[in-house]
């Protein structure tokens, strides 16, 4: 036992090191000056992610030159032949808008090290391909045209650039991975020259095309003996600091591994994970990142495509729970999206012109709403409507609404605003009764006007 005096002592000390720890800023942004910053992206909800560069001509994933551990002399082939002549980034544009997708995020440079932007600090880019043109600038007046906020993904890892030091996803080290190699392959790389090149590149895609609404980086991983690379490999506290003061109002991802800091990131971004997983982050501000199948990137093999019902699952639970949803399209080397995305965005292009009203502005529900069965709730909490996603149509035509009796005062389907007449079931239900024929819609949506 300790005495009561040193007790109070290390309750003292626990209490100072938390108030330290919360106090831990890069900037002196406000908690509201941040809800303000942030306010259209958690209302908007849905973006388009594009995940494109030399990798879509292999077509077998867009990590395919670490996997199969190429050398940039035999990946030089990828850059030798690019050539999108299908590029059109307007169509790009017209596709996520019409599926409802609020902003865009693009990939200018993946772990490759090829820049779809014309950089001044490399030969490695676009315009010096078959492409003979910034595709960088064409998409965001193209996305801008259409209203579409625009975001840009930039990779921290380089697997092309000559001063990246060695780590355990880089090519060259596929191999061997063991110290002597590491030492030989590092020789001669200088990790603060890439650093300095890291920022160059990153200034100039935030001073060289107008206001940038998100910067999604990508990505840490530390790890001891330089088998990983963290925010002292990426200087990541100064890097913040650049990229807020260039563009003060961007939306920041949370993978500088910055965790210790308040400001070091503004949301969290659970990948590809399954929408079971998504419940925990409530109360966060976070976005999951998707792809329609397995990768990233062009794969043209990979057949494990989500259904229509999936994808709609993904974007239901995401802002059942508080999140957002950016959903991945991987174009094939001739700058087109693939036959199987097109028809993805097709149907939730469908759903989302009749049912966008239950994901805009929308959040989870006050819990003293309870959860009908087999189905999903979103609230908005501006307008006070519930709605109710419909996973399994009732057979018998009755939709129970527990405990909701004197909550609402009318309801209809969302996608036609035909009334739906409901009555006391007993108790606090209510029993919506619906038409025996469901809806042309894979989830049917109801919506509550709430008393």
């Amino acid at each position: 036992m300790i005495s009561k005096k040193l007790q109070l002592s290390v309750l003292l000390c626990l209490f100072l090191l938390q108030g330290v720890h919360a106090q831990k800023m890069i900037g002196n942004e406000t908690p509201e000056q941040k809800e303000k910053r942030m306010e259209w992206w958690t209302q908007d909800r849905f973006g388009m992610f594009i995940h494109w560069g030399l990798y879509a001509q292999p077509a077998r994933h867009e990590w395919v030159k670490s996997y199969e551990g190429l050398s940039n002399e035999q990946y030089q082939k990828y850059f030798d032949e690019f050539n999108p002549d299908h590029f059109e980034p307007k169509k790009w544009a017209k596709q996520a808008k019409a599926a409802g997708m609020k902003y865009a995020v693009l990939t200018t440079k993946h772990h490759e090290g090829f820049c779809l932007f014309d950089s001044k600090f490399t030969d490695y880019k676009a315009t010096n391909t078959g492409a003979k043109r910034d595709l960088v600038k064409e998409y965001v007046d193209a996305f801008r045209a259409e209203g579409i906020k625009v975001g840009f993904y930039y990779s921290l890892l380089d697997w092309h650039h000559p001063d990246y030091t060695m780590d355990e996803n880089h090519p060259l080290t596929k191999k061997d991975k063991s110290d002597a190699a590491y030492a030989r392959l590092n020789k001669g790389r200088d990790m603060a020259k890439y650093r300095q090149y890291m920022r160059n590149q990153i200034t100039e895609l935030l001073t060289k095309y107008g206001k940038i609404d998100i910067l999604w980086l990508d990505f840490s991983f530390p790890k001891p003996n330089g088998r990983g690379k963290g925010k002292d490999d990426w200087a990541s506290v100064e890097l913040l600091k650049m990229i807020r003061k260039l563009q003060p109002g961007i939306i920041v991802d949370n993978r500088l591994d910055l965790d210790e800091y308040k400001d070091g990131a503004d949301f969290v971004t659970p990948e590809q994970v399954g929408t079971a997983e998504l419940a925990k982050y409530k109360g966060k501000t976070w976005e999951t990142c998707q792809t329609f199948s397995g990768s990233w990137g062009y794969y043209r093999d990979e057949n494990t495509w989500k259904t229509h019902k999936q994808l709609l699952d993904l974007l239901i639970t995401s802002v059942s729970n508080g999140g957002n949803l950016i959903l991945n399209v991987g174009p094939t080397a001739r700058g087109e999206f693939d036959h199987r995305a097109t028809s993805a965005l097709d149907s939730l292009s469908q759903w989302m012109h009749a049912n966008d009203k239950s994901i805009y502005n929308c959040t989870y529900a006050p819990d003293s709403y309870r959860v009908p069965q087999n189905t999903k709730l979103t609230y908005n909490p501006k307008t006070k409507r519930l709605y109710v996603h419909l996973y399994e149509y009732p057979a018998d035509g009755k939709l129970i609404l527990p405990g909701y009796n004197n909550k609402i005062k009318y309801a209809q389907f969302l996608n036609d605003s035909s009334e739906l007449i409901y009555k006391p079931s007993g108790g606090d239900d209510l029993v919506v009764s619906l038409p025996v024929k469901k809806p042309g819609f894979t989830i049917p949506v109801v919506e509550l006007v709430l008393q």
